[in-house]
């Protein structure tokens, strides 16, 4: 969960450039030190009494970069973090940074190189480490830096400096590459070893030699010669400014490796996309020739990457606390994965009593604080993301007042926060170029800590938020605020000036690292791998239900690359990664060095193995690839807690749902009494979760449908096909298995695979119109009747100015003498489709009376919130989910009564169109 033990004023407004990253619209700089984000706003000074980040001691301190680098986002929580990030005040350095096949230290006279090859098992057999140790170090005669200092960096690679005055140094190093590259001048090249070094080649400027039981080739320019002396090797550069060094998985790979010397590694980058049911990402570097034309490279694989490539493979391997590495030749290499898919809630299913499962979501609506006193980012955090979980399960059994009481909570509390100056805000550091939310918790300002931890459940709820009020996540509201987390904690861009790339996912280590600073001996860590996922999940949502594909394609490469990375870093699932003198199934932390059987506040066998389980969402099916791990991980539990769950047996009921759905639902109904749920849980989620999967079946990763936020079950090799369609028209999903699944706008799909589909719409949407459902008829009807001829009516311009709230020139629906008793429980509902064109800043609105005896007198008046159109020719569907901008009066039965819909443009400056005589265009009110 947390990275660090403890657990415990600008004189410009920045001008945010969120349109050049695609995150919306720009903000405009200001004279106060409140930086407007649509409806939300933030401060660019911390608030009064608190902290940024500061040294171990507390003393501040800003990004330890080179002048060339000032102004470039520094991307904390990295591999190699230190360097920038100075911790410790007697370390102007850096602490062991794990690049993998190779670890590496700074050190006044260069940078240390090491190559672990053999594990050691630690604190009472709970850790295993590849810790750092040096072979050699590389440096210039008589460099003695004062620091060394980031002076360049990329997707996974970095380059460290360092500078005595008479001396300058550079190296290159990064992920999967067993060179170091250096470029430097006022000294001739020194590579200082950790004992006498054994000569296996020595061809002038190129030498071969063995340290500790590992082989490296050193490379100098043509004509220079290496000098052996002891344990130091020198030689002179004859006026060139550069040499390298490769850690060799043989001696007899020197050949191969030679080829490349000189072909210098100056960038790395990832590229991805998502389509049909594949993530594909493409991992490449860019180089110079140094000498000669040479520009290919060699690169190790981790193994969650050489699992998922086609690409040809030497048969030269590594040794690496993620198991074995393996080499390609190549500047390039692409993995192809099945998407793991996303839904805003597991599907409808049979197996959930309805009545019960609205007691449990009362208990949670109508709880005196919904939110257990939360104040902090993370437990406000978690408290919203307990709300989020609810709102589809309780749109799903037709408990629409529940639904809309936890999305006004939601709202509220998002709403607080994404405003700036009251208790709670978010404040952008300038110098560290991040957004922090105070009050902060974990170090989250301190240490930069765990950012996308906080801030996954803000975006998560968010997302769902604006799967039912699209009018409220659009940037000129709340979307903007939202995005600007996004651009801290998973920025997609490499040019945006106000925050780094992907600040916390490593894209080659395929997983998230959670300390902002990284000063450990045994490099960084992640803890909470779940909470990482839990933010690719909700940028699937978020960029699902705001059509903002990037962002949702950025998710689903996130998310299914990370899934990988815990199911075999995490989970050890095939049993391939952990050392065979490490006596656990699982981790709870994974570091640089390797992994532990812990956490950071508590030796609980339950909170080690749920620690990466939290929070259970839609977003958690992932973890079901692997049904004997998780079955071996939950028996490895037991072992080690003397028996079955207590603390979090709400948790780990849920996760071992996803391998063994029967077996998790006796556990729930044997043990569901009496127990508290998890602050992040409820029994109403856990309820309608073990429920829903074993009536449905366990999540079936071996199929993925075509997009991204779809999933299949199977029970008894009968599979069930589940999709949401947050597009504004119906929609046909199509899985890997040639299965197809019929989508209606807006709403959650179950079926066999056969083409057709249960929808699980809004309860309350309705569908064709019957005895209280009723069409739109141009000519200003309402009429019971199917059928009419489909038509549209034309709805008059607002005129530029905002007329939300009150009916200008509307076009109006009626019908009168209607009977019907009101239904308990029940509301009114619309579906609408309406179309501005090309036209931009269009809003049309819906207002719906009830005249109860048609005496002329509306008892009962609901005015819905506009709906924001799109200027691109095409129907748009509204619906009643944008939710109720005001209600007077009450209802009661109808008797001879009027029903009444008035729809206008309640904004912009031209005409749109509404759809009439289909079942598309009907109201459906609370009667029967």
């Amino acid at each position: 969960m947390h990275a660090n033990l403890s657990r415990p004023a600008a004189a410009t407004v920045l001008a945010i450039a969120l349109a050049a990253v695609g995150l919306g619209p720009a903000a405009s700089p200001a004279a106060a030190a409140t930086v407007p984000a649509g409806s939300g706003s933030y401060t660019d000074s911390r608030p009064a009494g608190t902290s940024g980040p500061t040294t171990n001691t507390g003393a501040p301190v800003t990004p330890k970069v080179t002048a060339a680098a000032k102004d470039k986002p520094v991307p904390t929580n990295d591999w190699w973090s230190s360097l920038a990030y100075q911790r410790y005040g007697d370390n102007p350095y850096s602490t062991p940074m794990y690049g993998h096949p190779l670890t590496y230290q700074a050190t006044s006279g260069g940078l240390e190189v090491g190559y672990p090859t053999t594990p050691a098992v630690v604190g009472d057999g709970r850790q295993y480490e590849f810790a750092h140790k040096a072979d050699l170090t590389v440096g210039l005669s008589g460099l003695n830096s004062p620091d060394t200092k980031a002076d360049d960096w990329s997707d996974w690679t970095v380059t460290p400096y360092w500078s005595d005055g008479a001396r300058t140094l550079r190296t290159t190093i990064g992920h999967g590459m067993p060179f170091v590259y250096a470029k430097g001048s006022g000294g001739d090249a020194r590579i200082t070893t950790a004992g006498t070094p054994t000569v296996f080649a020595d061809n002038g400027n190129v030498l071969g030699i063995t340290v500790a039981g590992h082989h490296y080739a050193l490379f100098a320019p043509t004509g220079s010669d290496w000098a052996v002396s002891g344990s130091t090797i020198t030689a002179g550069l004859g006026g060139k400014d550069y040499f390298s060094l490769a850690v060799l998985p043989s001696t007899d790979a020197l050949a191969t490796y030679r080829k490349y010397a000189f072909s210098f590694v100056t960038g790395s980058k990832v590229s991805w996309e998502s389509t049909g049911g594949t993530v594909k990402a493409t991992y490449s570097l860019t180089t110079e020739a140094k000498e000669g034309t040479e520009r290919g490279t060699i690169q190790a694989l981790y193994r969650h990457q050489w699992l998922h490539t086609s690409d040809a493979l030497t048969p030269y391997t590594y040794v690496s606390p993620r198991g074995t590495m393996k080499v390609r030749e190549s500047a390039s290499f692409t993995t192809s994965q099945k998407n793991s898919g996303v839904l805003p809630a597991l599907p409808a299913s049979g197996g959930v009593d309805k009545a019960r499962l609205t007691g449990y979501l009362n208990e949670v609506a109508n709880a005196s604080d919904p939110f257990s006193g939360a104040s902090d980012t993370y437990w406000t955090g978690k408290a919203l993301g307990r709300l989020a979980q609810l709102v589809p399960v309780a749109d799903q059994i037709g408990q629409t007042a529940v639904r809309d009481k936890l999305l006004g909570l939601m709202k509220g509390r998002l709403q607080e926060w994404f405003t700036a100056g009251g208790a709670s805000e978010f404040s952008y550091d300038k110098d560290w170029k991040t957004l922090t939310g105070y009050p902060a918790s974990y170090g989250s300002d301190t240490e930069l800590n765990d950012h996308h931890f906080h801030y996954s459940y803000y975006v998560y709820a968010a997302a769902i938020v604006a799967q039912y009020d699209q009018a409220w996540a659009a940037d000129s509201a709340w979307g903007t605020m939202v995005k600007t987390l996004v651009r801290d904690t998973a920025n997609p861009s490499r040019t945006d000036t106000a925050y780094p790339f992907l600040r916390g996912f490593d894209v080659y280590a395929g997983h998230s690292w959670a300390s902002g600073h990284q000063g450990f001996a045994a490099g960084n860590n992640q803890e909470s791998s779940s909470e990482s996922i839990n933010l690719s999940a909700g940028l699937v949502l978020w960029g699902a239900a705001t059509g903002d594909t990037g962002l949702r394609d950025l998710g689903s490469y996130l998310l299914t690359t990370e899934s990988e990375a815990i199911t075999q870093y995490w989970f050890d699932a095939d049993q391939q990664v952990f050392p065979g003198s490490f006596g656990h199934d699982t981790v709870g932390m994974v570091w640089g060095s390797g992994g532990a059987y812990s956490t950071w506040w508590t030796a609980n066998p339950e909170e080690i193995h749920g620690i990466n389980v939290l929070p259970v969402t839609g977003g958690s099916l992932h973890l079901a690839r692997e049904k004997a791990a998780i079955k071996r991980n939950i028996a490895e539990m037991e072992r080690e807690n003397g028996g079955p769950a207590v603390e979090w047996r709400d948790l780990l009921w849920s996760f071992e749902s996803l391998a063994d759905p029967a077996v998790a639902k006796a556990k729930w109904d044997a043990g569901n009494a009496g127990y508290t749920p998890e602050q992040g849980e409820s029994k109403a989620h856990t309820y309608h979760w073990i429920t829903t999967l074993d009536s449905v079946g366990a999540p079936d990763l071996t199929v993925s449908g075509n997009i991204p936020t779809s999933a299949v079950f199977t029970k008894n090799g009968v599979r069930t096909y589940a999709a949401h369609n947050y597009d504004s028209t119906a929609r046909t999903v199509t899985f890997s298995d040639g299965a197809t699944l019929s989508v209606p706008a807006r709403s959650t799909a179950t079926g066999t695979g056969t083409g057709g589909g249960d929808p699980d719409p809004d309860p309350e949407e309705p569908g064709p119109s019957t005895g209280n459902t009723f069409r739109l008829k141009s000519g200003g009807t309402l009429t019971t009747a199917t059928d009419g001829a489909a038509g549209t009516d034309t709805l008059a311009s607002a005129d530029g100015v905002n007329r939300d709230g009150t009916p200008y020139r509307p076009t109006v629906y009626e019908i009168k003498k209607v009977d019907g008793t009101l239904a308990a429980g029940a509301s009114t509902a619309f579906r609408l489709r309406v179309d501005a064109g090309t036209t931009v800043g269009l809003a049309p609105q819906v207002r719906i009376s009830y005249d109860l005896t048609g005496d002329g007198t509306f008892d009962r008046v609901e005015t819905f919130r506009y709906f924001a159109t799109d200027p691109v020719t095409g129907w748009e569907e509204y619906t009643q989910a944008s939710g109720t901008a005001a209600v007077t009066g009450s209802l009661g039965n109808l008797k001879a009564g009027t029903v009444r819909l008035e729809i206008w443009n309640a904004l912009g400056n031209g005409t749109s169109q509404v759809q009439t005589g289909t079942d598309a265009a009907v109201v459906k009110i609370p009667y029967v």
